[in-house]
């Protein structure tokens, strides 16, 4: 029995970590609500807040950024370009709540596994790779909607959308307006935008 408990440490290890670092977008989004990309953003204000997929894939600021004035203005958007985004988002909101819940279930189905007393060590394995493979289809369906999006947006305005996160991030190592507490962070320093990573990636 010890040695299965010793056995069994890294895989308990491994389940922990995906149940408590794995959800992304949750309920507040893709962007928030089912799935937004990016969370804790205000629509309205279009702000820049923390949030967001938790490791995941993303591409340009966290929330709804194109309905932020101030990206507008600097990215020269249309309402074509918004709306285009908006359909892109919509269209995926569906189907990333149900990918999200299939994951939610792979983890419910795997608690009774890690409770029993013993274990089975190939029950859980198995269940992990069901549940890893349920997590890997949301990824990919938010990096779908996300590339997207992104594909909306000209090559120079791709350019702009990037420098303007560098030049934020800078601000808050500065500890400038967008850095603790400044217009739109809540509080939280938002990751900057860039390629599929939300800074290293697609350059």
């Amino acid at each position: 029995m010890g040695r299965t408990d010793m056995r069994l440490k890294p895989v308990l290890s491994i389940v922990l970590f995906a149940t408590l670092s794995g959800s992304f977008l949750t309920a507040q989004p893709p962007a928030g609500s089912p799935p937004q990309p990016g969370a804790g953003m205000d629509r309205d204000r279009g702000g820049w807040s923390g949030g967001g997929m938790r490791g995941g894939f993303r591409i340009g600021p966290p929330g709804i950024w194109w309905h932020n004035p101030d990206l507008i203005q600097k990215l020269t958007l249309t309402p074509d370009q918004q709306k285009r985004m908006d359909d892109i988002l919509q269209q995926s909101k569906l189907q990333l709540i149900d990918l999200r819940a299939a994951v939610e279930k792979q983890e419910v189905l795997m608690e009774p596994m890690l409770a029993a007393n013993p274990p089975d060590t190939n029950k859980i394995l198995a269940q992990i790779d069901h549940t890893a493979q349920a997590r890997a289809e949301l990824e990919k369906a938010n990096a779908k909607m996300l590339l997207g999006i992104r594909n909306v947006l000209t090559p120079d305005q791709w350019t702009k959308l990037q420098a303007e996160g560098r030049e934020r991030r800078r601000m808050r190592m500065q500890g400038g307006p967008e850095g603790r507490g400044g217009p739109g962070s809540d509080g939280q320093a938002p990751p900057p935008p860039g390629g599929p990573g939300g800074g290293e990636g697609m350059q």
